[in-house]
């Protein structure tokens, strides 16, 4: 990859690429080199909006986003949401008002980037970041909604003064980064929250290092089943926070637990909101590759679950919705994932499996996965071919469940609508 500099003028294929190769390694947590571009900017890149809410967590961050968006847009603010990885485009990553930028947007704001870096170096996700901020300045959003990246107290998104904090949910994931103590875990994503600021976790009986941090900082902590909670009741369902009550609310098409916690999350963040905002934005709330249906006949849905946390709830999923069908799995999967408790977890429902290599150094191989899947298992070089013998093999009732990570989802997306557009 060539380190010369784009232009204003330049694609936005060519920044990503010069983006990728500025920096000596892919992630490189730690908050000296951006906070020093984010400080130079005018004004500082650090309060992009009036109010800004950060969400932390191991799953769900992307769908409490997506529900607090939905709510927000209705009641008329303007909201600027940040969230990462991509599935298919770039663009996927910023959204204003619901809407995704033309690439001009995006190469405007890495031009506004790249000149005030100067010769300080960034990692493509720090560039990223304050790429995004820059675009919800210049967009003049009301409310920013970010996204963690990576664990929390040293990934790029903590040098915003925000106003709200959000852990979702907490699990062992990112073993190389973030290692494989709960405890260490809390405390890294503990590591967003902000004196005399509220906190929101929705992890049931988390970590004792997520209240402590709260307690040591002066945090103001919401823990789910304590400070609010929600009950499942059928079609319906009901939130609580101290007197206050929102009954037989609509079941929204992404994780309850999360939903919960937006409500949460925006309740304490002194934004006017009714409960018809919320009627209505929980209804509306969708997530590309979130339960994500495709078609039918076969029933074809795409999930990025891809560690043991998010394969439960998948599978919860599978066995309410379809308990008499026939499941097959398509999967690719990221070697620093728990493959086996994921798998384990995974073969309560499915017993046909059609594993792919992904690429990239994080890749696991057709032939790793296999190490946890019965013997004889067929492997396929990419997630695209393994999903087509899916197909080939289901019957009209089958399902067949593409899963394991964002690249895996992200390629048979893409094959996906161009097979469509194909006529196929």
């Amino acid at each position: 990859m060539s380190t010369h500099i784009p232009q204003a003028t330049s694609s936005l294929s060519v920044w990503l690429d010069y983006l990728q190769s500025i920096h000596t390694s892919a992630i490189d947590l730690g908050l000296e080199r951006i906070s020093l571009v984010a400080e130079k900017s005018q004004p500082r890149l650090t309060k992009p909006a009036p109010k800004v809410i950060t969400v932390a967590g191991t799953n769900g961050k992307g769908s409490t986003c997506a529900i607090m968006e939905a709510i927000l847009l209705d009641a008329g603010y303007s909201v600027g949401v940040y969230s990462s990885p991509h599935l298919i485009r770039y663009n996927e990553r910023v959204r204003i008002n619901g809407q995704e930028l033309a690439d001009e947007h995006h190469v405007a704001a890495f031009h506004a980037i790249e000149v005030l870096r100067g010769d300080i170096s960034l990692s493509f996700f720090e560039y990223a970041t304050l790429a995004a901020l820059h675009l919800f300045q210049v967009h003049n959003v009301d409310v920013v909604l970010l996204e963690v990246g990576l664990g929390g107290r040293l990934d790029a998104t903590n040098i915003v003064d925000h106003d709200v904090s959000v852990i979702t949910s907490l699990a062992i994931d990112h073993v190389d980064w973030l290692g494989d103590d709960i405890n260490v875990i809390g405390f890294e994503k503990a590591g967003i929250f902000r004196s005399a600021k509220p906190a929101i976790c929705g992890q049931p009986e988390a970590p004792m290092t997520v209240a402590a941090h709260a307690d040591d900082i002066g945090a103001t902590l919401y823990q789910v089943g304590y400070q609010y909670s929600y009950i499942d009741d059928g079609d319906l369902w009901h939130w609580q926070s101290g007197s206050f009550d929102v009954k037989n609310l609509p079941k929204p098409n992404l994780p309850l637990a999360n939903a919960a916690t937006a409500l949460m999350a925006l309740g304490v963040s002194d934004l006017n909101l009714t409960d018809m905002n919320i009627v209505n934005g929980l209804k509306r709330a969708q997530l590309a590759g979130r339960m994500q249906y495709l078609s039918q006949q076969p029933t074809i849905i795409l999930d990025v679950a891809h560690n043991p946390h998010s394969a439960q709830y998948l599978v919860q999923q599978l066995q309410q919705r379809f308990p008499q069908q026939k499941i097959r799995a398509v999967v690719g999967m990221l070697h620093d994932k728990d493959v086996a408790a994921t798998f384990n977890i995974l073969s309560g429902c499915t017993e046909h499996w059609y594993p792919a290599s992904l690429e990239g150094p994080r890749a696991a191989s057709a032939t790793e996965l296999c190490q946890y899947l019965p013997k004889g298992t067929a492997t396929y070089d990419n997630p695209v071919l393994a999903f087509e013998q899916a197909l080939s093999e289901a019957s009209a009732d089958d399902i067949v469940v593409v899963m394991g990570s964002f690249f895996t989802v992200g390629a048979v997306l893409t094959h996906w609508q161009s097979r469509s557009n194909n006529g196929k």
